[in-house]
């Protein structure tokens, strides 16, 4: 049994692509490898908004801020750069 967690893209042409758990997901995806886009990777410009389906433990404090503001009523919404991988993802941009 695989120890990786599986991210995938779904409605995309994007192919799924296997990490390590807990590895940071901003420096593993590219405009190549994935359809999320990153700008700061620090969690305050909100360009990595995605939605996240998957068992992933919940925001921090200042990435939670940052969603109430982003996308107030969606709540699988997440930045890409601030996730921490524990389980298979499958992780849609949101507009």
């Amino acid at each position: 049994m695989s120890d990786l967690c599986k991210i995938s893209f779904p409605g995309t042409d994007y192919p799924p692509i296997n990490l390590q758990p807990h590895q940071n997901l901003s420096e593993h995806l590219t405009i190549q490898n994935s359809p999320v886009l990153f700008g700061c990777r620090t969690g305050i410009c909100g360009t990595c908004l995605v939605e996240v389906i998957g068992d992933i433990p919940p925001p921090q404090l200042d990435e939670q801020e940052m969603l109430e503001t982003l996308a107030p009523k969606h709540p699988h919404a997440r930045l890409a750069c601030q996730l921490d991988l524990t389980a298979n993802v499958e992780i849609r941009r949101l507009e």
